[in-house]
């Protein structure tokens, strides 16, 4: 199935890192007006600064509200919005601080709570699609992880809350259920690891692009695993 975005404006929160700028890649291939939110400033790696059909917010918090209703009112009518924003961490329980557990919580549940809310105000008559990314330890939880873990598990509920929501307004929403990623920085963080096991980035942003896209018309409130073979 050929994708098609011609016409329509597409965010990506966290669009300048790997999985983010995987994902402005196939929609910039399907015709998409993108932008993208950074916490920072993109990296070196990061390709997509000066395409003509590129706009990037950096050094914002999306987790703030008001940075977040700024973000998104300086986008015009969105299609889709994507949350590749997030963030994580890994403790022993007795080492799991209330602060990690609230920094969890922000950076993943309530970024994209608050991105999704904006986007919604944004989408025209047409509806459109929102696209969440949760993680594999939120449905098969994993030791050391309750943390991050629990913001994520908690984007699950939302995204299948929301569905059922916003179906009415031809609004679908949908989860990505990866497990870890084939970057640059899992890399070098498991240099020993099964590398050809872990899915790539490319992979996961094919999958996304069509749960965001309007040729997806039927799938809403799914938590699709994209974990390769790991």
């Amino acid at each position: 199935m050929k994708l098609s975005y011609e016409g329509r404006s597409v965010m990506v929160t966290g669009g300048t890192g790997a999985l983010g700028s995987a994902v402005l890649g196939a929609l910039l291939d399907a015709g998409a007006r993108c932008y993208a939110t950074c916490w920072g400033t993109p990296s070196a790696r990061f390709t997509y600064g000066d395409h003509e059909r590129v706009t990037v917010f950096d050094q914002v918090d999306m987790a703030d509200e008001s940075v977040a209703a700024r973000v998104y009112g300086e986008c015009g009518t969105l299609w889709a919005s994507i949350q590749v924003a997030g963030g994580f961490a890994m403790a022993p329980l007795l080492e799991t601080s209330a602060s990690m557990v609230e920094q969890q919580w922000r950076m993943n549940t309530l970024t994209s709570f608050l991105c999704i809310r904006e986007a919604v105000r944004s989408m025209g008559e047409d509806g459109g699609r929102v696209v969440n990314v949760a993680a594999k330890p939120a449905l098969h939880p994993v030791a050391g992880m309750a943390a991050y873990s629990m913001a994520k598990a908690a984007v699950v509920n939302m995204t299948q809350a929301l569905a059922m929501e916003l179906a009415g307004q031809g609004i679908l929403v949908n989860a990505i259920i990866p497990s870890i990623i084939d970057t640059p920085a899992n890399r070098e963080a498991m240099p020993t690891a099964d590398h050809e096991a872990w899915p790539s980035t490319a992979a996961i942003a094919a999958t996304v692009a069509f749960l965001a896209s309007p040729q997806n018309t039927v799938t809403h409130g799914a938590l699709v695993p994209v974990y390769g073979r790991s």
